[in-house]
């Protein structure tokens, strides 16, 4: 006898249990399964060993999460149909669907498209493929939807999809100031006048929430070394498109090289499938071949770049430095022992990074249900000072005497 659901054995939660139906149907969709090729991180897996989950992994638990708070809204007579709650299930489920390869490392550098307008085309694709099944599903995610509480679980300053990547980015990297209490949370969720809130009695798992939120920033998303990793990644792949438009280089992935020779592909509105069935081809296992290839290119900087990142030979990245780029461009066009052919410029990169802590003041605000029935910003009521400025911080990074002499000694002279 054919069962009606089906388990997953998820190392976070325990058993994910999904019933049979659309939901599932998602799921086994070949252009879902490329998600357990796309990992959730990028390219932090360099710095914690560890953190190899994908994308698969944290909508599974996503969609778990949404699960549980409909339990519990609906325990406290929140109105919500079995047609809404199918529809949130599957906004949540597809929230993500649009990354592309190591997910915002090299987001938009296919498509000039965000991954969340993406996610929307792919959701409405499957809604002409089950005709009318996702109706509900794209109004939530849109925020279309009457009962705005519905896409605030999705998308807010304490919303499910936060929730699960903290959970499961800590528990992946064995970085401990990311665990969060998402099953108090959860249960102290309400909704008041069609807008999502938390009763005071949670507040304080609302401030280790938003404490968490900025570490694992600071610590995990943000981490020198794991910046690094990703700027290497872009400039590698620009310098890959940069020889392949100019016949310097060629490689044989017929979709990389769609994406490279149309940089702001035809509307997909007109054609979506055409779009979408390119973008579904590609995924981490596709970058990385490239890469691996290229440690052989004969361009010296392409080849510096897959080296680096193919033996972990990463640049040096810096926060806050005093270093300036004429200074590093000068020494390393100065050094007897670095021929660098004239690219030293090409190898300092400068920019900036910033987190908040907290929003106040904006759409979504997260309100608490005071003890007294009335609702107040979290800030009014929180014991804990709200840092509600934007923290910014600059860097610079610059490759190492070690995989420039590397290069030198191991140069290819063949593509």
């Amino acid at each position: 006898m054919k069962s009606n659901y089906k388990i997953f054995n998820d190392p976070v939660y325990g058993f994910i249990t999904i019933p049979q139906g659309i939901l599932l149907d998602v799921i086994d969709h070949p252009w879902f399964q490329r998600l357990r090729r796309i990992k959730q991180t990028g390219m932090t897996h360099l710095v914690y060993p560890g953190a190899l989950h994908t994308r698969f992994h944290h909508l599974l638990g996503a969609l778990h999460l949404a699960m549980q708070a409909v339990d519990v809204l609906q325990q406290k007579g929140v109105d919500i149909s079995e047609e809404e709650r199918e529809g949130l299930y599957l906004a949540i489920l597809l929230h993500d669907i649009g990354h592309g390869p190591f997910s915002h490392a090299l987001e938009k550098h296919f498509v000039d498209l965000p991954h969340e307008e993406i996610s929307l085309l792919y959701m409405k694709y499957f809604n002409a493929l089950w005709p009318g099944k996702l109706d509900i599903a794209i109004q939530i995610f849109s925020d279309q939807y009457p009962k705005a509480f519905l896409h605030q679980l999705i998308s807010g300053q304490i919303d499910l999809d936060r929730m699960d990547y903290l959970k499961r980015d800590s528990f992946y990297t064995g970085v401990a100031e990311g665990v969060i209490g998402h099953d108090r949370i959860i249960k102290m969720l309400h909704v008041i006048d069609g807008q999502l809130v938390v009763e005071e009695k949670g507040i304080y798992s609302i401030e280790k929430f938003l404490v968490a939120r900025r570490l694992m920033y600071w610590q995990v998303y943000l981490h020198k070394t794991s910046l690094s990793a990703e700027l290497m990644l872009q400039h590698f792949w620009q310098r890959l498109k940069e020889l392949v438009l100019t016949g310097q280089y060629s490689i044989s992935n017929p979709t990389l090289n769609y994406f490279i020779h149309h940089p702001t592909p035809p509307d997909p509105s007109t054609d979506p499938s055409s779009l979408l069935q390119r973008y579904a081809s590609i995924d981490d296992i596709d970058i990385e071949y490239e890469i691996k290839r290229a440690v052989r290119a004969q361009d010296p900087l392409l080849q510096l770049l897959a080296t680096g990142l193919n033996e972990r030979l990463l640049f040096s990245l810096e926060y806050n430095s005093t270093k300036s780029k004429t200074e590093l461009v000068k020494k390393m066009n100065q050094s007897e022992q670095l021929n660098m052919q004239n690219l030293s410029d090409k190898l300092v990169w400068q920019g900036f990074e910033r987190n908040i802590f907290y929003q106040s003041n904006v759409k979504d605000e997260i309100f608490i249900l005071a003890k007294s029935g009335s609702v107040k910003p979290f800030a009014e009521l929180s014991e804990f000072e709200m840092h509600q400025k934007i923290i910014e911080k600059k860097f610079i990074c610059y490759p190492k005497n070690k995989l420039l002499l590397h290069l030198l000694n191991n140069s290819k002279d063949f593509d």
